[in-house]
């Protein structure tokens, strides 16, 4: 999957679960101050990567990320 596929995949995520519209899901975006995803939150978004990736995600992955971007590189990496 490229990183405009995994960005596209991501947004629609977001939007689905939080509400999120998808134009503010920016690379530079930060998860918690602009998105207002609180950590509770970014587990459930890693329960639902998890359903869409597979077991290979972990949420310890996941603990520094900040930006959308960060979370990019996550999901590309695996």
């Amino acid at each position: 999957m490229t990183r405009q596929e995994l960005h596209q995949q991501l947004a629609s995520t977001l939007e689905e679960l939080f509400d999120t519209p998808a134009a503010e899901v920016t690379e530079d975006a930060k998860l918690y101050e602009d998105l207002d995803i609180d950590s509770i939150d970014t587990m459930d978004l890693v329960l639902q990567l998890k359903q869409q990736k597979g077991d290979k995600i972990s949420p310890e992955l996941f603990r520094d990320a900040r930006t959308v971007g960060q979370v990019l590189d996550i999901l590309e990496g695996l």
